[in-house]
């Protein structure tokens, strides 16, 4: 079996979005007016954003583009450093507030369980 999430694998890209076309135009359409450099937020931001949300949605392709976008608007290292720690401390924060929907199922689980006839 081939590697996955290699370099290469971007020529696939073309037959991808020949295959699909109007919902590959959608995606090229939302991609370019998330990444235009006319908003509010200055280019290096929206990279490391996006670098941010490609670490914790583990998108490896993201990541090498996002990266070299990054550096071309100007992110330093320590910037891109602090980015990863950013994005790290977050993905555990929603583990933690997932551990909270978690204890709360089993309370409420726990809790039926035992009014139930015949359980104490």
């Amino acid at each position: 079996m081939s590697a996955y999430q290699q370099p290469e694998d971007f020529a696939y890209g073309k037959a991808l979005m020949s295959l699909a076309p109007k919902e590959a135009q959608a995606f090229l359409n939302l991609k370019a007016v998330a990444e235009r450099a006319d908003g509010a937020i200055p280019a290096k931001y929206r990279e490391l954003i996006s670098i941010a949300v490609a670490l914790t949605t583990q998108c490896s392709y993201c990541i090498d583009a996002h990266t070299k976008n990054a550096l071309e608007a100007g992110a330093t290292r320590e910037e891109l450093a602090e980015t990863v720690f950013i994005a790290s401390a977050l993905r555990a924060g929603a583990a933690v507030g997932h551990g909270l929907m978690a204890l709360k199922l089993f309370d409420e689980k726990a809790a039926q369980a035992s009014s139930e006839p015949g359980r104490a």
